[in-house]
Formats: C-alpha cells, structure tokens, sequence
C-alpha cells in the first residue's frame, strides 16, 4: 500500500504496510474530489458509494456509504485534519492526514492506526496502488 503524500518540502512516498518512507516522489496524483454539502468541510474523496469528509470540527470525519445522502461522524480520536484518501479497489482502506502525521484505517474508519513517523507540513495525499 504505497501513497504518495504532498508537503511543503515536496513529494515523500509511504509504505502503509511497512510504515516506512520509500523516499521522494514526483508528485500527488490529482484526484477528483466529490462535491459535498457540509459545512466546514477541509477536503473530501470518494471510492464508489463511500464518500469521506474532513470538516473542521471534532470528530474532524464524516463518513457516507450511499454517496452522500446519510453521513455519520468518525474519527474521534484524531486531531484536526487536511486531506484523506480512500483506496479505488476497498473503500474500508483510508489515510487521514493531520498537520505532520498521517492515520492508517483497514476498517472503513472505525479504528486508525498513527504511521511512526513525522513530516513537514502535509498538504495533499492520494493512494498510489
């Protein structure tokens, strides 16, 4: 599960599965981001009918899995955010991005595993597998 994460020094690809830092990358894959009619929201992606929310408020998650038109709030444990990634091929695999830290969910958002290490400021990020 490799991601390509976009910060204020550049591109750093992750090993998810490892967690370990492969090195720099070329650039975070652009990814179109549904429209969402929350307010506050930070940033969103999509992986079929899962849609996820990064709103600025605590729980910092909003987690719909019928395209947008119930959500539930996820995510209360993690601090606030800015960017999310929802895997194409299985939308429970997500990485949360908070200011230098990025958060592993296998299961959809119901539990988050922080990755060991410590970026510069994290400004963008996107599965690349």
């Amino acid at each position: 599960m490799i991601a390509a994460v976009g910060t204020v020094e550049g591109v750093v690809l992750v090993d998810a599965d490892a967690e370990e830092l492969l090195g720099t990358g070329a650039e975070v894959p652009a990814a179109d981001a549904p429209p969402v009619e929350l307010p506050r929201v930070v940033a969103t992606a999509r992986s079929g009918a899962t849609i996820v929310a990064v709103v600025e408020r605590r729980p910092p998650l909003m987690l719909s899995r019928d395209g947008g038109a119930t959500w539930t709030e996820a995510g209360g444990g993690l601090p606030a955010g800015f960017a999310i990634a929802v895997a194409e091929d299985d939308p429970d695999r997500m990485l949360y991005a908070a200011r230098n830290r990025l958060y592993l969910s296998r299961n959809g958002g119901v539990f988050w595993r922080s990755l060991p290490f410590e970026l510069p400021d994290i400004e963008g990020i996107a599965w690349l597998d």
